[in-house]
């Protein structure tokens, strides 16, 4: 169980399964069970028990929702050509004020540009 490179909000394309194919943005990221619950992607069919609410308006049903799908089965989407792409960290050193201070931004390794 290592870091997730995938973060909320995230572009992905599902790269297999199921869902092969399907692009979606990130909804929620679950660390501890490696898994990704992305937008429009792995729905589900949910059998929910019919009640009424104080208002006498019924709810219930069939649902339809989102299922979480393992993160080695999405890429993140490259912003330039909108292909999948691997995920690099770029460290840069900067001197301020005589101390030295680190930054990691994620790149696409496809492109080389800022995620």
């Amino acid at each position: 169980m290592g870091k997730m490179k995938i973060k909320k909000g995230d572009t992905v394309q599902v790269i297999a399964g199921s869902s092969k194919g399907l692009t979606g943005k990130v909804i929620a990221v679950y660390p501890e069970r490696d898994r990704v619950l992305v937008e429009g992607v792995n729905r589900v069919t949910r059998h929910v028990k019919t009640s009424e609410t104080p208002r006498g308006s019924r709810t219930g049903g069939l649902l339809t929702q989102e299922s979480p799908i393992h993160v080695s089965n999405v890429a993140i989407v490259d912003p330039s050509d909108k292909k999948p792409t691997r995920i690099k960290t770029k460290v840069e050193s900067v001197d301020r004020d005589g101390k030295t201070k680190t930054s990691r931004t994620r790149v696409g390794a496809r492109s080389g540009k800022d995620l």
